[in-house]
């Protein structure tokens, strides 16, 4: 995710200096062919600028849907955030032997805690998993150069990778083994682990370590962590709607072939000497180049979920949240936390 304040000029041509080779060879091309006249066609401005207009308002309400589905990813993480504070907090506070009528010891309670408090993190990290599962719909799982360069960028400069240590080792660290290997079988795993806390809760009330008015709340807040799983799963399983995403594509393209052919005659008409006409070409090319990063902008900002350097920092969030939570139950030999990759490469 990108956390400097400006884009440098080397990321910004690595990303798009294709656009601008093809751009460049494109607009010389039909220079050169108006400057030989091999071509004398000239479309009018005033259509064509219409058309550009259009494209402009178009490709801005994408820009506009697309930054809201990102937006609203990064509020889900956030309130996932602050509910797993909460549930820390309520583990620690309300699992008590007040109840219990000194039949368990400080030890055995602590040994809850820690299961109630781990398992809640095992649930960040298999949900953060089943977030990263590729869609049809996404950069890497597309075919030709679009699906290479997504899957080298998504492995390099990701900021949720799918085949790293935490995908693969998280929940044997977070859930005991007998109910890692039966909960790593469901379909939704992130989805059982939460079930399986609301059974925990029912045993610890049965052994009256909680009270009624206790178990209610923290039932509560594992309703909370659904919903918020929810929410994240619409945004991840409901694409943006094709008509809009790709058709967008086209205009800017429609535009991109039609007004070389009114700037180009436009520009050499007003040119006093031959090496002026040649200005055509950058002129051109900017514009051409503007049209499309605008799009590529919306079309990488739509799926805040496909693990490339412009998504959601899932994995320095759940590390955040794994160690406020350690701290609570006193452990302080923790990892790192990880900061957002500084990369704007996709």
């Amino acid at each position: 995710m990108l956390i400097t304040k400006s884009i440098s000029p080397g990321k910004l041509l690595s990303w798009s200096g294709h656009h601008l080779v093809w751009l460049t060879v494109l607009m010389g091309a039909i220079s050169a062919a108006y400057y030989h006249e091999l071509i004398t066609i000239k479309l009018p401005w005033l259509p064509v600028s219409v058309i550009g207009t259009a494209v402009a308002f178009y490709v801005g309400f994408k820009n506009n849907q697309a930054y809201d589905r990102m937006w609203e990813a990064r509020k889900i993480w956030g309130g996932i955030v602050n509910d797993s504070r909460t549930w820390g907090m309520m583990v620690d506070g309300y699992v008590t032997d007040l109840f219990a009528e000194g039949k368990i010891t400080e030890e055995q309670i602590y040994d809850i805690k820690k299961r109630l408090i781990y398992r809640h993190i095992g649930w960040l990290y298999a949900h953060r998993s089943q977030l990263l599962v590729v869609t049809n719909w996404e950069h890497a799982n597309q075919r030709g150069s679009v699906g290479k360069y997504a899957r080298r960028y998504q492995k390099r400069f990701g900021v949720g990778l799918v085949d790293d240590e935490v995908t693969k080792v998280g929940l044997r660290e977070f859930l005991p083994r007998e109910e890692h290997n039966r909960l790593i079988d469901y379909k939704n795993t992130a989805t059982q682990i939460i079930n399986e806390q609301s059974r925990d809760l029912r045993e610890l009330r049965q052994q009256g370590l909680i009270d009624d008015f206790r178990h209610m709340e923290m039932v509560n807040i594992l309703k909370s962590f659904y919903t918020l799983q929810g929410k994240n799963e619409r945004i991840k399983k409901f694409p943006f709607p094709r008509q809009y995403a790709n058709m967008s594509r086209y205009f800017v393209g429609i535009f991109i072939a039609l007004f070389p052919f009114s700037m180009m005659p436009e520009l050499q008409q007003l040119s006093t000497d031959g090496w002026t006409a040649w200005l055509a070409i950058p002129i051109s090319v900017l514009i051409g180049w503007v049209y499309i990063m605008m799009e590529l902008v919306a079309d990488y900002s739509e799926n805040p979920f496909q693990g490339m350097a412009n998504d959601i920092p899932m994995l320095s969030l759940c590390r955040t949240i794994e160690i406020d939570l350690r701290e609570m139950l006193g452990e302080h030999d923790l990892p790192p936390a990880i900061e957002a990759k500084n990369d704007i490469l996709m």
